[in-house]
């Protein structure tokens, strides 16, 4: 078995790890690169392997880091399966097509000032056209059940607990009559969130590649962290000001909007209009929805309690799906919360409403999850000065408040009792998906555990065994 690692090395995007096994190569992830423009650009668009050589691609989950270079993959040539769980399949339907029309937008923008600059146009990573293409290939799968990929090899989906359908892949196979089992974490979830299940147990392998995010750093506890958002949405709308809530379109939306429609229920926030901006978190929403045999039993006894309501609407909550609606949202003077994509800020309709709304320090921005650097995201995290939206210069005057609990990550106790049981079967340890610091303070705490040849590998690493 040889393992190439691509991508999801160093940093918390662009997983992309080639396994070949048995004379069979296999892509597991194949994520996009979030960052500056052009390093997106010139990173997605370079294959380091065979394209044509490869015989199938894994997708853990459908978080665009992990799934959004497929279309790309496929328009270079790709026609082999996509195997996925069906929830993670359904959520690509809509994903990766919107991925598309943001590339196509971002595209026409910059060609804009290139063309302003004499500079030749530049085409899109991939179009929506190309996005719709790639779901041909999507070969659905249920949890627990092996799926032959070769000859002697198997592929089974665990349950990762990240976001709906996520999923841990564990290959096993025989090489040279020698059994063998590689499992990678995919993005492990945080127990005991609301909506999904918690991440089952790491069964026993031989090679293990795990996820690092929040390696170096804990999150507080859930009851805190829904009486920090009380405070806040209090404390803001007191003030006549507005929260604009980054929030990914997928997981994370769903997540605060349970909880402010709990909140809601117990009468614990001011009775102000809550938006989610986002014709994908709408869309996703709908899968969510189809999809109860993905909840965890707390969903299930919320919505058992009340009358089987839905978890995802509320008297005070509007879904917005047409542009003016949306732009309208700017022109509001009472207090509001507007939950809009993307999660970073990179695109989509929440840079037009940081752009309104952050030169007034009466309003607040509500950062909920890990912000990638040079994202704009990441700048208002940290405190800048101003902040470029659309090519222009905005004072960051609005506060700025962290909810890291949100996130769907696993903490570094969250992994290390994951990995505790396994210390002393798994022959070597990979270490990925996490920035430096967070990768090798996991690192360190395995070894402590007792794990034997760990390893943080560097992009274009490889492993043979």
């Amino acid at each position: 078995m040889k393992i190439t690692f691509l991508g999801g090395v160093g940093t918390v995007t662009g997983s992309t790890y080639l396994v070949r096994i048995n004379k069979r190569n296999i892509l597991i992830e194949c994520g996009s690169y979030q960052g500056k423009r052009d390093k997106m650009y010139k990173r997605d668009n370079k294959f380091d392997f065979d394209i044509h050589r490869l015989n199938a691609v894994i997708l853990s989950h459908a978080h665009i880091d992990h799934s959004g270079n497929l279309p790309n993959l496929v328009k270079h040539g790709y026609d082999g399966p996509i195997y996925a769980t069906h929830a993670t399949y359904d959520l690509c339907t809509a994903m990766l097509p919107d991925s598309g029309r943001i590339h196509e937008y971002d595209i026409a923008y910059a060609n804009k000032k290139r063309a302003r600059q004499g500079l030749p146009p530049m085409e899109p990573l991939y179009t929506e056209a190309d996005a719709l293409r790639s779901l041909r290939y999507f070969v659905g799968a249920s949890y627990h059940v092996p799926v032959r990929l070769g000859r002697s090899i198997h592929l089974t989906f665990l349950d990762a607990g990240h976001i709906l359908g996520s999923a841990m892949v564990l290959l096993e196979a025989e090489e040279n009559g020698v059994p063998v089992k590689l499992l990678f974490s995919g993005d492990l979830g945080q127990p005991d969130l609301p909506i999904v299940r918690n991440p089952e147990p790491l069964p026993p392998v031989d090679y293990l590649m795990v996820e690092s995010t929040y390696g170096n750093r804990t999150h507080p506890p859930i009851e805190d962290i829904q009486q920090q958002l009380a405070d806040i949405v209090t404390k803001v709308a007191e003030r006549g000001g507005r929260i604009v809530i980054p929030a990914f379109a997928v997981g994370r939306t769903q997540e605060i909007v349970y909880d402010l429609h709990q909140l809601t229920l117990a009468n614990r926030i001011p009775d102000i209009p809550i938006y989610v901006d986002s014709p994908l978190a709408l869309n996703v929403t709908e899968i969510f929805r189809r999809h109860p045999d993905c909840y965890d039993q707390e969903t299930l006894t919320f919505m058992a309690k009340n009358n089987g309501t839905d978890p995802f609407g509320f008297s005070r909550l509007r879904y917005v799906r047409g542009a003016e609606e949306s732009k309208a949202l700017n022109d509001v003077t009472e207090p509001i919360i507007i939950i809009s994509a993307s999660g970073m800020a990179e695109a989509g309709r929440v840079q037009h409403h940081l752009k309104h709304s952050i030169p007034d320090p009466k309003n607040a921005v509500l950062i909920t999850g890990w912000q990638a650097p040079y994202t704009l995201g990441r700048q208002i995290m940290e405190g800048a000065e101003e902040v470029r939206i659309f090519g222009e210069s905005f004072p960051l005057r609005a506060e700025v408040h962290t909810l890291f609990g949100y996130s769907a990550h696993a903490d570094r106790e969250d992994l290390l009792n994951w990995l505790a049981p396994q210390a002393q079967t798994v022959k070597n340890a990979f270490v990925v998906h996490g920035e430096p610091d967070s990768a090798q303070a996991l690192a360190s705490a395995m070894t402590t555990q007792g794990y034997r040849n760990v390893g943080i590998p560097q992009r274009k690493d490889k492993f043979t065994s």
